[in-house]
């Protein structure tokens, strides 16, 4: 385990590294979106090419790796985002999450497609602690076509223990020609 948090936080690094030559967050605009494949964008996101999502900062989570149909996300689990019982927020899992299913769905997409969340589902199966400095959500792809696609993710620690994971399913769309401009 401590290996693998060492990795993580050296990983976690190079990206903070990558953010700051990076323009301020920003969602990056759609038109940049559409004239690539959803993988060659989330690469360009990881390299550090394209502003990273401003949610990121917020729930303090930041995309790490993608590849074709995959995304990992790497979040700290910080008091800050504690329930008034001194627990971890549903919704801090559900937000880091929903980025790792819906990331690996656009890593999947061709030039041109959009997706949006239509519904997701969320199990907590284990209570992430104090002890637990940092945890991963890779998200897979399931099914991508022309109109739907699914995806599943799952929260896991350092030590390899499973706190929570997810499911999704997305409209896959062509936006409309006056959002493109």
């Amino acid at each position: 385990m401590p290996d693998l948090l060492a990795q993580w936080l050296a990983d976690e690094a190079a990206q903070n590294d990558r953010r700051a030559a990076t323009p301020p967050p920003s969602p990056a605009p759609q038109a940049a979106a559409l004239s690539m494949s959803g993988l060659a964008f989330m690469e360009a996101s990881v390299r550090g090419e394209l502003p990273f999502a401003p949610i990121g900062l917020t729930m303090d989570f930041m995309l790490v790796e993608v590849g074709f149909g995959r995304a990992v996300f790497q979040g700290t689990p910080s008091a800050k985002f504690h329930n008034p019982m001194g627990g971890l927020h549903g919704g801090w899992y559900a937000t880091l999450l929903d980025s790792a299913l819906g990331c690996a769905v656009h890593t999947a997409l061709p030039q041109g497609k959009a997706y949006t969340t239509l519904e997701f589902k969320v199990n907590l199966v284990r209570a992430i602690g104090p002890q637990v400095q940092r945890v991963r959500a890779e998200g897979h792809t399931i099914h991508v076509g022309n109109q739907t696609a699914t995806s599943e993710a799952r929260i896991v620690g350092p030590d390899g223990k499973l706190y929570a994971h997810a499911n999704t399913t997305c409209l896959v769309f062509e936006p409309r020609a006056a959002a493109r401009g």
